[in-house]
């Protein structure tokens, strides 16, 4: 790989806005597009990725054992089957102490293997968060139509310009007929405009996506989050992807 790795932080506010789904679902489409992916997932204590992509008992090692000093980054990482150029540094079962100069030194080690980095954090803010994310080429913001997940978005992406971080871009997730128009938002643009960060997708909330991470299972080819997500990182890669889901 070149200079030309992008590291891209994925973030929110509060938990329960599937950031996790949304670092399985652009990793999974960024390597079936045939770009060399790799997640490195900083939930500690509360990993997911791992039965996402049906390797719950198939990982030997993790990013507590990098930081442990007992593996390299690179002897950590496990190959994900269903995506032949997607690849998996699990955070560890338990809590670990872990700095933004570890990931950055972690990134920096495996980089020229990889086209794509995408570090999937832990929710909240916290200066852990922004120290990490602080380190990304582009950051983006997950947040759903609820008005707690908005607020808590839009305070997340304020604090990133005020520490220079100007590459940010705005996922909104869980998106359905249900809450869109009539109990939550009006349309997404009000969401977009609450936020303040442009609009670069919109994931469905959709019940084939929920029971393929649940059971570990490739994502169906009719999926209509699958196919949000396949326009997302071709959108990434400087594409003009239509959005696959309207926004009013």
């Amino acid at each position: 790989m070149s200079a030309t790795s992008k590291i891209i932080a994925v973030t929110s506010g509060k938990g329960g806005t599937g950031k996790s789904t949304v670092c399985a679902g652009l990793g999974y489409t960024l390597a079936k597009q045939g770009h060399r992916t790799l997640l490195i997932e900083l939930d500690f204590g509360l990993r997911c990725l791992d039965i996402m992509f049906g390797l719950e008992n198939e990982i030997k090692y993790d990013l507590g054992d990098v930081l442990a000093g007992r593996k390299t980054a690179l002897e950590a990482v496990a190959q994900v089957p269903m995506a032949n150029n997607l690849n998996l540094l699990c955070a560890p079962k338990t809590l670990t102490s872990v700095n933004a100069e570890q990931i950055v030194e972690i990134c920096r080690s495996v980089k020229k293997y990889f086209e794509y980095i995408i570090i999937d954090t832990g929710a909240g803010i916290n200066s852990h968060v922004f120290d990490i994310v602080e380190q990304a080429n582009l950051i983006l913001v997950i947040s759903t139509p609820d008005p707690v997940c908005i607020r808590d978005a839009s305070l997340m992406s304020d604090e990133f310009y005020n520490r220079g971080n100007k590459s940010q871009r705005l996922i909104i997730n869980k998106i359905s007929k249900k809450v869109i128009g009539e109990a939550l938002v009006s349309n997404l643009d009000e969401i977009i405009d609450k936020v303040g960060v442009q609009l670069i997708g919109v994931i469905p909330d959709e019940f084939k996506m929920t029971v393929a991470t649940g059971k570990g299972n490739p994502i169906p080819t009719d999926s209509a989050a699958l196919k949000a997500f396949d326009a997302i990182s071709k959108r990434l890669g400087g594409e003009f992807v239509p959005l696959t889901v309207k926004t009013a």
